[in-house]
Protein backbone atom coordinates (compact mmCIF):
# COMPACT_ATOMS: atom_id res chain seq x y z
CA UNK A 1 0.00 0.00 0.00
CA UNK A 2 1.08 3.68 -0.69
CA UNK A 3 -0.38 7.12 0.82
CA UNK A 4 1.17 10.33 1.11
CA UNK A 5 -0.75 12.59 3.77
CA UNK A 6 -0.05 16.29 5.22
CA UNK A 7 -0.85 16.73 8.98
CA UNK A 8 -1.62 19.97 11.14
CA UNK A 9 0.88 19.80 13.50
CA UNK A 10 3.90 17.42 14.49
CA UNK A 11 5.94 15.45 16.93
CA UNK A 12 8.72 18.27 18.17
CA UNK A 13 11.69 17.74 20.99
CA UNK A 14 10.56 20.12 23.77
CA UNK A 15 14.25 21.28 24.33
CA UNK A 16 15.11 24.38 23.65
CA UNK A 17 17.83 25.23 20.92
CA UNK A 18 17.50 21.35 20.35
CA UNK A 19 19.67 20.31 16.98
CA UNK A 20 17.05 17.80 15.65
CA UNK A 21 14.89 18.60 13.54
CA UNK A 22 11.04 18.63 13.27
CA UNK A 23 9.42 16.26 10.98
CA UNK A 24 7.92 17.53 8.10
CA UNK A 25 4.23 17.88 8.04
CA UNK A 26 3.81 15.96 4.62
CA UNK A 27 4.70 12.44 5.30
CA UNK A 28 5.08 9.69 2.30
CA UNK A 29 4.84 5.46 2.81
CA UNK A 30 4.67 2.94 0.51
CA UNK A 31 4.53 -0.30 2.34
CA UNK A 32 4.34 -4.15 1.91
CA UNK A 33 3.28 -6.97 3.88
CA UNK A 34 3.68 -10.59 3.68
CA UNK A 35 1.40 -12.99 6.28
CA UNK A 36 2.36 -17.07 6.70
CA UNK A 37 -0.13 -19.22 8.57
CA UNK A 38 2.37 -21.25 11.10
CA UNK A 39 -0.50 -23.01 13.28
CA UNK A 40 -3.67 -22.89 11.78
CA UNK A 41 -4.94 -25.97 13.78
CA UNK A 42 -5.70 -27.59 11.08
CA UNK A 43 -7.79 -25.09 9.42
CA UNK A 44 -6.42 -24.87 5.92
CA UNK A 45 -7.25 -28.55 5.07
CA UNK A 46 -10.38 -29.13 7.00
CA UNK A 47 -11.60 -26.27 4.56
CA UNK A 48 -9.81 -28.17 1.51
CA UNK A 49 -12.17 -31.19 2.70
CA UNK A 50 -14.99 -29.41 2.64
CA UNK A 51 -14.63 -28.21 -0.77
CA UNK A 52 -13.63 -31.39 -1.90
CA UNK A 53 -17.02 -33.14 -0.42
CA UNK A 54 -18.89 -30.42 -2.17
CA UNK A 55 -17.47 -31.49 -5.19
CA UNK A 56 -18.29 -34.91 -4.81
CA UNK A 57 -22.42 -33.83 -3.86
CA UNK A 58 -22.89 -31.34 -6.86
CA UNK A 59 -21.50 -34.22 -9.05
CA UNK A 60 -23.43 -36.82 -8.24
CA UNK A 61 -26.62 -35.02 -8.28
CA UNK A 62 -25.60 -34.44 -11.67
CA UNK A 63 -25.79 -38.17 -11.80
CA UNK A 64 -28.83 -38.31 -10.25
CA UNK A 65 -30.33 -36.14 -12.60
CA UNK A 66 -29.49 -37.93 -15.80
CA UNK A 67 -30.26 -41.21 -14.02
CA UNK A 68 -34.23 -39.72 -14.08
CA UNK A 69 -34.24 -39.92 -17.64
CA UNK A 70 -33.11 -44.07 -18.10
CA UNK A 71 -37.05 -44.27 -17.36
CA UNK A 72 -37.82 -42.00 -20.10
CA UNK A 73 -35.40 -43.61 -22.54
CA UNK A 74 -37.09 -47.05 -21.47
CA UNK A 75 -40.44 -46.02 -22.35
CA UNK A 76 -39.46 -44.33 -25.67
CA UNK A 77 -37.18 -47.57 -26.23
CA UNK A 78 -40.09 -50.42 -25.79
CA UNK A 79 -42.45 -47.92 -27.19
CA UNK A 80 -40.75 -48.08 -30.88
CA UNK A 81 -39.86 -52.11 -30.55
CA UNK A 82 -43.95 -52.05 -30.14
CA UNK A 83 -44.38 -50.32 -33.56
CA UNK A 84 -41.87 -52.48 -34.94
CA UNK A 85 -43.90 -55.33 -33.75
CA UNK A 86 -46.89 -54.34 -34.93
CA UNK A 87 -45.43 -53.77 -38.40
CA UNK A 88 -44.49 -57.37 -38.56
CA UNK A 89 -47.52 -58.41 -37.71
CA UNK A 90 -49.12 -56.19 -40.44
CA UNK A 91 -46.85 -57.57 -43.61
CA UNK A 92 -47.74 -61.10 -42.11
CA UNK A 93 -51.63 -59.98 -42.63
CA UNK A 94 -50.87 -58.05 -46.13
CA UNK A 95 -49.50 -60.88 -47.36
CA UNK A 96 -51.89 -63.55 -46.20
CA UNK A 97 -54.44 -61.22 -48.04
CA UNK A 98 -52.43 -60.79 -51.00
CA UNK A 99 -52.60 -64.92 -51.87
CA UNK A 100 -56.59 -65.13 -50.22
CA UNK A 101 -56.87 -62.27 -53.01
CA UNK A 102 -55.55 -63.96 -55.89
CA UNK A 103 -57.73 -67.36 -54.60
CA UNK A 104 -60.51 -65.20 -54.77
CA UNK A 105 -60.11 -63.64 -57.96
CA UNK A 106 -60.02 -66.97 -59.16
CA UNK A 107 -63.10 -68.06 -57.84
CA UNK A 108 -64.85 -64.87 -59.20
CA UNK A 109 -63.71 -65.56 -62.48
CA UNK A 110 -64.91 -69.21 -62.60
CA UNK A 111 -68.08 -68.71 -60.84
CA UNK A 112 -67.62 -70.39 -57.53
CA UNK A 113 -67.70 -66.97 -55.21
CA UNK A 114 -70.15 -64.29 -55.12
CA UNK A 115 -69.11 -61.04 -57.83
CA UNK A 116 -67.23 -58.31 -55.96
CA UNK A 117 -65.70 -60.91 -53.12
CA UNK A 118 -62.51 -59.63 -54.45
CA UNK A 119 -63.27 -55.80 -53.11
CA UNK A 120 -64.25 -56.53 -50.15
CA UNK A 121 -59.72 -57.89 -49.61
CA UNK A 122 -58.98 -55.07 -51.70
CA UNK A 123 -60.55 -52.34 -49.86
CA UNK A 124 -58.75 -53.95 -46.30
CA UNK A 125 -55.53 -54.22 -48.38
CA UNK A 126 -55.84 -50.42 -48.73
CA UNK A 127 -56.80 -50.12 -44.67
CA UNK A 128 -53.14 -51.88 -44.56
CA UNK A 129 -51.71 -49.63 -46.50
CA UNK A 130 -52.66 -46.65 -44.24
CA UNK A 131 -51.79 -48.49 -40.92
CA UNK A 132 -48.29 -49.04 -42.34
CA UNK A 133 -48.11 -45.21 -42.89
CA UNK A 134 -49.48 -44.23 -39.30
CA UNK A 135 -47.17 -46.93 -37.82
CA UNK A 136 -43.71 -45.73 -39.57
CA UNK A 137 -44.70 -41.98 -39.14
CA UNK A 138 -45.36 -42.97 -35.03
CA UNK A 139 -41.75 -44.34 -35.24
CA UNK A 140 -40.04 -41.57 -36.83
CA UNK A 141 -41.57 -38.85 -34.13
CA UNK A 142 -40.33 -41.63 -31.45
CA UNK A 143 -36.74 -41.89 -32.91
CA UNK A 144 -36.31 -38.10 -33.39
CA UNK A 145 -37.33 -38.10 -29.46
CA UNK A 146 -35.18 -40.61 -28.34
CA UNK A 147 -32.47 -38.83 -29.83
CA UNK A 148 -32.84 -36.10 -28.52
CA UNK A 149 -32.69 -37.21 -25.08
CA UNK A 150 -30.08 -39.69 -25.27
CA UNK A 151 -27.81 -36.95 -27.90
CA UNK A 152 -27.26 -39.58 -30.71
CA UNK A 153 -28.03 -38.99 -34.26
CA UNK A 154 -30.32 -42.00 -34.81
CA UNK A 155 -31.07 -42.70 -38.73
CA UNK A 156 -34.88 -43.17 -39.27
CA UNK A 157 -33.80 -46.61 -40.84
CA UNK A 158 -32.79 -47.65 -37.67
CA UNK A 159 -34.35 -51.13 -36.32
CA UNK A 160 -33.98 -51.55 -32.58
CA UNK A 161 -32.48 -54.71 -31.25
CA UNK A 162 -35.43 -56.72 -29.19
CA UNK A 163 -33.53 -58.59 -26.45
CA UNK A 164 -34.30 -60.09 -23.47
CA UNK A 165 -34.18 -58.49 -20.07
CA UNK A 166 -33.05 -60.68 -17.02
CA UNK A 167 -34.06 -59.59 -13.49
CA UNK A 168 -32.53 -59.91 -10.12
CA UNK A 169 -35.00 -59.17 -6.99
CA UNK A 170 -31.81 -60.29 -4.46
CA UNK A 171 -29.69 -58.15 -5.26
CA UNK A 172 -29.52 -54.83 -3.16
CA UNK A 173 -30.58 -51.24 -4.27
CA UNK A 174 -27.56 -49.55 -6.09
CA UNK A 175 -29.38 -46.20 -6.84
CA UNK A 176 -27.31 -43.34 -7.22
CA UNK A 177 -29.77 -40.95 -4.99
CA UNK A 178 -28.06 -43.39 -2.12
CA UNK A 179 -24.64 -41.89 -3.31
CA UNK A 180 -25.79 -38.83 -2.88
CA UNK A 181 -27.00 -39.13 0.32
CA UNK A 182 -23.78 -40.20 1.78
CA UNK A 183 -21.68 -37.43 -0.49
CA UNK A 184 -23.92 -34.95 1.70
CA UNK A 185 -23.33 -36.52 4.93
CA UNK A 186 -19.77 -36.53 4.56
CA UNK A 187 -19.87 -32.86 3.44
CA UNK A 188 -21.67 -32.21 6.72
CA UNK A 189 -19.21 -33.82 9.02
CA UNK A 190 -16.46 -32.14 6.75
CA UNK A 191 -17.72 -28.91 7.75
CA UNK A 192 -18.78 -29.98 11.69
CA UNK A 193 -14.53 -30.26 11.59
CA UNK A 194 -13.81 -27.22 10.03
CA UNK A 195 -16.33 -25.56 13.07
CA UNK A 196 -14.19 -27.42 15.47
CA UNK A 197 -11.46 -25.93 14.44
CA UNK A 198 -12.01 -22.04 13.38
CA UNK A 199 -11.49 -21.48 17.47
CA UNK A 200 -8.34 -23.14 17.84
CA UNK A 201 -5.74 -19.94 18.53
CA UNK A 202 -3.69 -19.26 14.85
CA UNK A 203 -0.18 -18.45 15.15
CA UNK A 204 0.62 -16.06 11.93
CA UNK A 205 4.01 -14.70 11.07
CA UNK A 206 4.63 -11.66 9.25
CA UNK A 207 6.58 -9.54 7.29
CA UNK A 208 6.71 -5.73 6.31
CA UNK A 209 8.64 -3.67 4.24
CA UNK A 210 8.48 -0.49 2.46
CA UNK A 211 10.02 3.03 1.90
CA UNK A 212 8.89 7.00 3.26
CA UNK A 213 9.57 9.82 5.18
CA UNK A 214 9.83 9.29 7.88
CA UNK A 215 11.10 5.72 8.18
CA UNK A 216 10.83 3.44 11.95
CA UNK A 217 13.12 6.38 13.18
CA UNK A 218 11.06 9.15 13.80
CA UNK A 219 13.97 11.70 14.52
CA UNK A 220 14.94 11.27 11.20
CA UNK A 221 13.90 13.40 8.45
CA UNK A 222 14.33 11.70 5.33
CA UNK A 223 13.85 9.36 2.83
CA UNK A 224 14.64 5.36 4.25
CA UNK A 225 13.60 2.38 4.18
CA UNK A 226 12.43 0.18 6.71
CA UNK A 227 11.15 -3.51 7.75
CA UNK A 228 8.78 -5.06 10.58
CA UNK A 229 9.06 -8.43 10.84
CA UNK A 230 7.04 -10.77 14.21
CA UNK A 231 4.41 -13.16 15.44
CA UNK A 232 1.06 -12.44 15.94
CA UNK A 233 -1.76 -14.48 17.56
CA UNK A 234 -5.12 -14.59 16.58
CA UNK A 235 -8.13 -16.25 19.09
CA UNK A 236 -11.53 -15.32 19.00
CA UNK A 237 -12.31 -16.17 22.51
CA UNK A 238 -16.14 -14.88 21.98
CA UNK A 239 -17.95 -15.40 19.21
CA UNK A 240 -21.53 -14.42 20.67
CA UNK A 241 -22.87 -18.33 20.03
CA UNK A 242 -22.14 -18.10 16.24
CA UNK A 243 -20.52 -21.71 16.48
CA UNK A 244 -23.10 -23.26 17.92
CA UNK A 245 -25.92 -21.71 16.26
CA UNK A 246 -23.84 -23.35 13.02
CA UNK A 247 -23.48 -26.90 14.74
CA UNK A 248 -27.52 -26.69 15.62
CA UNK A 249 -28.21 -25.98 11.75
CA UNK A 250 -25.67 -28.58 11.01
CA UNK A 251 -27.41 -30.50 12.98
CA UNK A 252 -30.62 -29.43 11.32
CA UNK A 253 -29.77 -30.54 7.96
CA UNK A 254 -28.01 -33.85 9.06
CA UNK A 255 -31.76 -34.95 10.32
CA UNK A 256 -33.76 -34.11 7.15
CA UNK A 257 -31.21 -35.95 5.29
CA UNK A 258 -31.83 -38.93 7.16
CA UNK A 259 -35.06 -38.31 7.01
CA UNK A 260 -34.90 -38.05 3.26
CA UNK A 261 -33.10 -41.35 3.05
CA UNK A 262 -35.25 -43.09 5.47
CA UNK A 263 -38.56 -41.63 2.80
CA UNK A 264 -36.51 -42.42 -0.67
CA UNK A 265 -35.84 -45.88 0.49
CA UNK A 266 -39.55 -46.92 1.49
CA UNK A 267 -40.81 -45.08 -1.92
CA UNK A 268 -38.33 -47.74 -3.89
CA UNK A 269 -39.37 -50.50 -1.85
CA UNK A 270 -43.14 -49.52 -2.61
CA UNK A 271 -42.19 -49.26 -6.79
CA UNK A 272 -40.58 -52.22 -6.61
CA UNK A 273 -43.26 -54.51 -4.84
CA UNK A 274 -45.79 -53.08 -7.14
CA UNK A 275 -43.32 -53.01 -10.73
CA UNK A 276 -43.34 -57.25 -9.21
CA UNK A 277 -47.11 -57.46 -9.20
CA UNK A 278 -47.31 -55.85 -12.93
CA UNK A 279 -44.72 -58.54 -13.91
CA UNK A 280 -46.76 -61.13 -12.70
CA UNK A 281 -49.36 -59.96 -13.95
CA UNK A 282 -48.58 -59.58 -17.35
CA UNK A 283 -46.96 -63.46 -17.27
CA UNK A 284 -50.65 -64.48 -16.72
CA UNK A 285 -52.04 -62.31 -19.37
CA UNK A 286 -49.17 -63.49 -21.59
CA UNK A 287 -50.22 -67.20 -20.94
CA UNK A 288 -53.85 -66.61 -21.99
CA UNK A 289 -53.35 -64.38 -25.25
CA UNK A 290 -51.25 -67.51 -26.15
CA UNK A 291 -54.20 -69.87 -25.56
CA UNK A 292 -56.39 -67.35 -27.76
CA UNK A 293 -54.20 -67.19 -30.61
CA UNK A 294 -53.99 -70.81 -30.94
CA UNK A 295 -57.57 -70.71 -31.21
CA UNK A 296 -57.93 -67.72 -33.68
CA UNK A 297 -55.64 -69.87 -36.10
CA UNK A 298 -57.74 -72.67 -35.53
CA UNK A 299 -61.62 -70.53 -36.67
CA UNK A 300 -59.35 -68.53 -39.44
CA UNK A 301 -58.44 -72.12 -41.05
CA UNK A 302 -61.51 -73.47 -40.80
CA UNK A 303 -62.68 -69.97 -42.48
CA UNK A 304 -60.15 -70.36 -45.21
CA UNK A 305 -61.75 -73.60 -45.91
CA UNK A 306 -65.47 -72.06 -45.87
CA UNK A 307 -64.56 -69.19 -48.07
CA UNK A 308 -63.10 -71.74 -50.78
CA UNK A 309 -66.06 -73.49 -50.83
CA UNK A 310 -68.13 -70.55 -51.16
CA UNK A 311 -69.66 -71.39 -47.56
CA UNK A 312 -68.85 -67.97 -46.21
CA UNK A 313 -68.28 -64.33 -47.60
CA UNK A 314 -65.10 -62.76 -48.22
CA UNK A 315 -65.93 -59.98 -45.32
CA UNK A 316 -66.07 -62.96 -42.94
CA UNK A 317 -62.89 -64.31 -43.48
CA UNK A 318 -62.28 -60.30 -43.00
CA UNK A 319 -63.58 -60.79 -39.83
CA UNK A 320 -61.64 -63.74 -38.39
CA UNK A 321 -58.47 -62.87 -40.02
CA UNK A 322 -58.87 -59.09 -38.27
CA UNK A 323 -60.02 -61.45 -34.64
CA UNK A 324 -56.40 -63.13 -35.14
CA UNK A 325 -54.28 -60.07 -35.92
CA UNK A 326 -55.45 -58.23 -32.82
CA UNK A 327 -55.05 -61.42 -30.90
CA UNK A 328 -51.17 -61.38 -32.09
CA UNK A 329 -50.50 -57.77 -31.67
CA UNK A 330 -51.84 -57.81 -27.91
CA UNK A 331 -49.87 -60.57 -27.45
CA UNK A 332 -46.95 -58.90 -28.96
CA UNK A 333 -47.96 -55.84 -26.57
CA UNK A 334 -48.33 -57.49 -23.75
CA UNK A 335 -44.74 -59.02 -24.39
CA UNK A 336 -43.14 -55.81 -24.79
CA UNK A 337 -44.94 -54.41 -22.10
CA UNK A 338 -43.43 -57.32 -19.58
CA UNK A 339 -40.01 -56.38 -20.63
CA UNK A 340 -40.05 -52.71 -20.24
CA UNK A 341 -41.95 -53.29 -16.91
CA UNK A 342 -38.61 -55.43 -16.12
CA UNK A 343 -36.65 -52.72 -17.59
CA UNK A 344 -38.45 -50.38 -15.19
CA UNK A 345 -37.69 -52.97 -11.91
CA UNK A 346 -34.08 -52.76 -12.91
CA UNK A 347 -34.13 -49.39 -13.34
CA UNK A 348 -36.16 -48.27 -10.18
CA UNK A 349 -33.19 -50.70 -8.26
CA UNK A 350 -30.43 -49.04 -10.04
CA UNK A 351 -28.84 -52.10 -12.33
Amino acid sequence: SAQATYQSDVTEVPIPNSSVEPLNKDQYKATITANQLIYGGGVVPASVKVREAEAKAMQQQVEVSLYQLKKQVNQLYFSILLLQEKQKLLIAKKEQLDAKLKEVKSGVQYGVLLPASDKVLEAELLKINQQFIEIEQNKLSLLKTLSSLTGKEIANQTVLTDTEISMDVSDSLKRPELSLFNYKKEQLEASKELIAKENIPKLMGFATGGYGNPGLNMLDNSFQAFYIVGLKLNWNVFDWNATKRKRESLQVNSDIIDNEESVFQLNTSIELDQQLSEIQKLISIIDADEEIVKLREEVLNSANSQLQNGVITSSQYITELTNLYESQNELSTHKIQLKLAKATYNTIKGQ
